[in-house]
């Protein structure tokens, strides 16, 4: 029986504005359009892991209001299976997303119901026949490293999304078998920025198993007990919407590391999958299918 995906993390709604380009602090500019999208950083990478073959099931919290309902019904839509999702009483989590007509966007996220996801909610889980556990960091640190000792417990790998960047004990990264940090995110991290070999040895020797620092149109460099250092290209697109490629490109190495790929294999295919969800407006609405991502590899053999 295949393993699934347990994602562990965020629901929000994304309301979008699309501007000419993001403003700078204090100033005002005017919009050229609204959107009400589907997102959280959890959801997003449920979402891409499930279109991209993966079982997936998801756990979190969304509020009790009608964008719950919606975030409820954009997973099951999607093939996740959302039966580890409780409602909180009050709102659900909220991303404010301006979208550049460069393609590059700002968000500010206010957590609703992913704020009251604790550590009592993890040991309720059911973490047998799960094959990858997923995290990221818009839900509370507590219920985040109560997942990975369970996920470490029961003898299954961890891959950390650290997302928004913020201190996070050693403890926990012991936990972490794939931390998938992006450049502003290691920087953070690492306290500078440095090559990707460099900065991908400082985040090992915090403890975590392996790295794949995402590097956006440079690809993912790789490196860790599980592979060797390897940069892994990107594919050339047209970026019309940033928002969630990183997501994309976890759901994805996730689901192709699940199938049995090499971890440079699957970071190729999530790099694909990446470059097509950016080419689309939208975080879950852009994540591609199998047979998207499978021509794309095709066409750049």
């Amino acid at each position: 029986m295949q393993k699934s995906v347990l994602v562990i993390g965020s629901l929000n709604l994304d309301l979008v504005i699309h501007a000419e380009r993001i403003p700078l602090p204090g100033e005002t500019v005017r919009g050229l359009g609204y959107e009400e999208l589907l997102g959280g950083k959890g959801a997003n990478q449920a979402v891409a892991a499930a279109r991209l073959g993966a079982s997936v099931r998801m756990g979190g919290r969304v509020g009790s209001d009608a964008y719950g309902h919606s975030l409820l019904d954009g997973l099951t839509a999607a093939g996740v299976n959302a039966a580890g999702v409780q409602v909180s009483e009050g709102p659900s989590g909220l991303a404010v997303i301006t979208h550049a007509a460069s393609g590059q966007n700002s968000i500010v996220v206010q957590p609703g119901a992913n704020g009251a996801v604790t550590a009592a909610d993890i040991v309720e889980m059911e973490f047998s026949g799960v094959g990858l556990v997923l995290l990221q960091l818009e839900i509370p640190m507590e219920a985040v490293c109560a997942a990975a000792k369970t996920a470490r417990q029961a003898g299954v790998p961890v891959m950390l999304d650290p997302a928004p960047v913020q201190a996070f004990s050693n403890d926990l990264l012991q936990a972490v078998t794939w931390l998938t940090p992006n450049e502003t995110e290691a920087a953070a991290l690492t306290g500078g920025v440095f090559p990707p070999q460099e900065t991908a040895e400082k985040l090992l020797a915090m403890g975590c198993r392996n790295v794949v620092l995402k590097l956006g149109e440079c690809g993912a460099f790789l490196m860790g007990s599980d592979c060797e250092p390897v940069l892994v290209p990107s594919f050339a697109v047209k970026a019309v919407d940033t928002t969630a490629a990183g997501d994309c490109f976890n759901g994805a190495f996730a689901a192709r590391l699940l199938a049995g790929d090499a971890p440079a294999e699957a970071a190729r295919y999530a790099n694909g999958a990446a470059a097509i969800s950016v080419t689309r407006m939208g975080a879950q609405a852009s994540m591609p299918s199998q047979d998207e991502v499978a021509e794309l590899l095709e066409n750049h053999r």
